[in-house]
């Protein structure tokens, strides 16, 4: 009765009366009513009027018989026509609950603005589930889910996000619907849904990743993407998800998105693009990176944010550009010994830049962020860390002097970076003992007496810094011992002349 009605009211009523939906001669071509519908939704003047036909399309795919929702008129030239078909009426559903766009590049709206979106997503997310569920019980006709699934993995991804544009009700079928889609094409997971599983699997296994691009790449372009919050966050999520060899044939259409948002001047929209850079290169061969110099462009944009003053930027900044530096050149610490003197490179660039920054630094968040990358980057410079011991030294020096509670992030990163200097430049640290050792005892002194400190992490400290002195003295042949026996008991604690004994008994040499 439902289909008849439906048909009715779009004035394609078959002749026979017969209330029983059934394919025969009687029921026009399944393309003529889903065009109708796709009509009828783009035209919808009112709410009430879209959920009515929504709800209308959802009955028609769980009630009508499969094989006439699924059989073109024409088997030789209909399946063509469709997949269009489907398509278009896919496209209106998810039109249906559209996000409202941006009058300009301010990238948010306020939540106002959002108040009518999750009941209509909703809406379509079920009578999408409809027809994925539908599909997926016949196994529907080659082609066709690879046609609709795009369009529908980036509604669901938008609509099932912790956001201002949903609810909970909405976010529930938003992941029901991605669920349903993973069923319907046999997909293990969304990485399988995005990449497929190799050139073995049929038709329905291939990834969809190709065709996700499709659909975001009009409103990925530099002057629109801005007007759709959910875009960046939909392109992050997909590209986040795909892993090698899968990515490098995309990276022409997964790499210029991310330089844009990387470029950004919000804060949080630079940190997304940061985190999609670092994606592509963890997961491209350096030979694709290399390629049109694309290396060197996502270097550049990355390098201009170490003069940013936000913690959360230059962090993941620093770790991008850590795994990207060897992609561009050979570590210094693997260099073997050579007759000429070492040209700089891009490594000595940043760390230089960064030991600047770090000496002159006063924000808490920024010294921690500085000082947890510094051991990385002195591991990675090796015995090449010479150039800059002045510069790391003074950095040395300042942070441990200065207490950074409840647990010393930022003096225990700087002894371990200051250990790591000692082994890589032994030969150059005799000359720096007097010094280094006399903060490293000034060190010990100050966080025995911190009685806001946690036990555990005044151990620690305590430990590490006389690691440090163990290290010196075995640099400079033995020559701390006598200096340590020289240090006036009366005036350390137990735990300072504990730490003390341990570095006049043994010494690592």
């Amino acid at each position: 009765m439902e289909l008849s009605s439906l048909l009715h009211d779009l004035h394609l009523c078959p002749s026979s009366s017969s209330e029983k939906p059934r394919p025969s001669p009687s029921l026009p071509p399944i393309t003529e009513l889903l065009s109708r519908l796709q009509e009828k939704l783009i035209g919808a003047s009112s709410d009430s009027e879209t959920s009515s036909l929504i709800g209308r399309v959802e009955r028609l795919f769980q009630t009508a018989d499969p094989h006439w929702l699924f059989s073109p008129a024409n088997q030789d030239e209909g399946w063509a026509e469709l997949r269009v078909a489907y398509s278009s009426l896919v496209s209106a559903l998810i039109g249906c609950a559209a996000l409202p766009l941006c009058e300009d590049d301010c990238g948010s709206l306020p939540a106002a603005a959002y108040q009518s979106t999750p009941p209509r997503a909703r809406a379509a997310c079920s009578a999408l589930a409809a027809l994925l569920g539908t599909l997926g019980n016949i196994g529907g006709p080659d082609g066709l889910l690879q046609t609709v699934a795009p369009p529908i993995c980036v509604f669901a991804v938008t609509h099932f996000q912790d956001q201002v544009w949903t609810s909970s009700a909405s976010r529930a079928a938003a992941q029901s619907l991605q669920e349903g889609l993973l069923r319907a094409g046999s997909w293990r997971d969304s990485a399988h849904l995005l990449m497929g599983g190799g050139s073995q699997e049929g038709e329905q296994n291939r990834g969809i990743l190709g065709g996700i691009l499709d659909v975001l790449q009009p409103q990925l372009t530099k002057d629109s993407w801005q007007r759709c919050e959910a875009v960046k966050l939909v392109f992050a999520w997909t590209l986040l998800q795909v892993t090698r060899p899968s990515l490098s044939p995309h990276l022409h259409r997964l790499l210029p998105p991310s330089l844009l948002f990387n470029d950004h001047y919000r804060p949080e929209n630079c940190i997304l693009g940061v985190r999609c850079l670092h994606h592509i290169v963890l997961n491209t061969p350096a030979a694709d990176l290399h390629q049109f110099n694309r290396a060197e462009v996502v270097y550049q944009a990355l390098f201009k944010h170490l003069y940013s003053t936000e913690a959360a930027v230059i962090q993941p900044v620093l770790c991008c550009l850590l795994d990207l530096l060897v992609v561009l050149e050979k570590p210094p610490s693997s260099l073997g010994p050579s007759s000429s003197r070492r040209k700089p490179c891009r490594h000595d660039d940043v760390l230089r830049l960064v030991l600047t920054h770090m000496e002159a630094e006063h924000k808490v968040a920024l010294r921690r962020v500085y000082a947890s990358a510094l051991p990385a980057y002195v591991e990675r410079m090796g015995v090449a860390v010479c150039r800059h011991l002045r510069r790391l030294e003074r950095v040395v020096l300042g942070y441990l002097e200065v207490r950074d509670p409840p647990e010393e992030t930022s003096r225990l990163k700087i002894l371990e970076g200051l250990q790591k200097s000692i082994r890589a430049t032994w030969p150059r640290m005799a000359c720096r003992v007097d010094v280094l050792l006399r903060c490293l005892l000034k060190l010990l002194l100050s966080v025995s007496a911190d009685s806001e400190l946690g036990d555990s992490v005044r151990q620690t400290l305590m430990s590490e810094t006389s690691l440090c002195i163990k290290l010196l003295d075995a640099v400079s042949h033995g020559n701390v011992q006598p200096l340590l026996q020289q240090v006036d008991s009366s005036c350390c604690s137990s735990e300072v002349l504990s730490c003390l004994a341990t570095v006049t008994m043994t010494t690592e040499r």
